[in-house]
């Protein structure tokens, strides 16, 4: 269930230097990669194909997207692997099945034309690359998506965002909206877990710049990554890029590795998404607290705070919005509203970003947090 993969670079002696992550693994003949599901044989890369490891339609506020076609069925698809190991992971079974032997995930064989008739057969507006780090299974992906656009379907990435410029490349024709997981603002911590901070950020630049439709995500792990500092920090980052980035802070509950620490409560989500717009975010919400963090499932017109998109959940209660506007003092509000306006975001150019200084940013961070006890300052790959 492989075949050869689009994004590498041929070497001398038949080694290839892989670009589907931030890794950017070197990988000698008969070796795989950091991801363990991309492998060099006979100085070609192979990637994954034909095949699921999961597979089912989903209200795309659970990717989650709140401003991408709110209310719709997303029809996700994920197959094995990733190149980060989350003590914290919620689908180790899958992500981590090549690197654990306590993980096992199932997979079956699959086309892409069948997984876009499963989605048009559950009335899914879009497909979603999810479950697994879809940057390692990209032309996969891409070759869904294909099928999905030609179908009349909207298409999603759901990802850790350690990409390269060359991924963004590739996958921006083909992704309408993209949601990235900022796991934390301290590079120690993003070493901890496989990565490295300096990537993630540079990619959600690279992404708002290019014109994708841009929503984050923060799992707020206690005694990782919950204090009011670090949720500023990150605030402040999204901020410096643009004030209508919708983030998301979401409750960690044990899992994997890190079964045995208590669950984030829902004042904490409450008190990050305070932090967010204490910073000038314009929409944060507070997720994995149903009916817990008040208000801050909905979204409200950032004008007149009418409430535009009531939630609970992952329910859509109501929409008030009246052609991607409030219908109170009519602001546009930012977003993906209708398949028009699907259809209206991939012909838009690039937007303009401020220049940021991202290597002194995250330098000043690991001056700030520090190294974290026993981890290695050396690059994960």
């Amino acid at each position: 269930m492989t075949r050869k993969g689009a994004l590498y670079e041929e070497l001398p002696e038949k080694a290839v230097r892989c670009v589907a992550c931030a890794h950017r693994c070197l990988v000698a003949d008969g070796q795989a990669g950091n991801c363990r599901v991309r492998f060099n044989e006979g100085g070609e890369l192979r990637v994954p194909a034909g095949y699921a490891a999961g597979l089912a339609a989903d209200p795309i506020e659970k990717k989650p997207f709140y401003h991408a076609l709110p209310g719709s069925l997303a029809c996700s698809f994920g197959m094995l692997g990733c190149d980060f190991h989350c003590d914290f992971c919620q689908n180790w079974v899958s992500s981590q099945t090549l690197r654990d032997t306590d993980a096992g995930g199932d997979v079956f064989e699959i086309s892409a034309g069948q997984i876009v008739d499963v989605a048009r057969q559950r009335g899914a507006l879009s497909v979603s690359s999810t479950y697994n780090e879809p940057l390692i299974t990209s032309e996969w992906a891409v070759e869904v998506f294909r099928v999905a656009r030609q179908a009349g379907l909207a298409t999603s990435f759901v990802s850790n965002g350690h990409g390269t410029r060359e991924v963004v490349d590739y996958l921006r024709p083909w992704v309408d909206f993209y949601k990235v997981d900022l796991k934390t603002m301290n590079p120690a911590n993003y070493r901890r877990l496989g990565g490295r901070l300096e990537p993630v950020l540079s990619t959600i630049r690279l992404l708002y710049e290019r014109g994708f439709w841009v929503e984050l995500v923060t799992l707020v792990v206690p005694q990782f990554n919950d204090s009011e500092e670090e949720m500023r920090d990150i605030a402040r980052f999204i901020r410096s890029l643009s004030p209508d980035i919708p983030w998301h802070v979401t409750a960690f509950h044990g899992d994997y590795r890190m079964s045995d620490r208590r669950d984030a409560r829902a004042q904490q989500v409450v008190r990050a998404a305070e932090i967010g717009r204490e910073e000038g975010l314009r929409f944060v919400y507070a997720g994995n607290r149903p009916g817990g963090v008040g208000d801050w499932e909905s979204t409200r017109c950032p004008g007149c705070n009418a409430l535009l998109i009531e939630r609970a959940g992952f329910t859509v209660l109501q929409n008030n919005l009246r052609g991607g506007r409030c219908p109170k003092c009519t602001m546009a509000i930012p977003g993906i509203w209708t398949m028009e306006d699907v259809e209206a975001a991939r012909a838009c150019g690039r937007r303009d970003v401020a220049k940021l200084d991202i290597a002194t940013l995250v330098a000043e961070a690991e001056k700030k947090f520090g190294q974290a006890p026993g981890d290695s300052t050396e690059r994960a790959d």
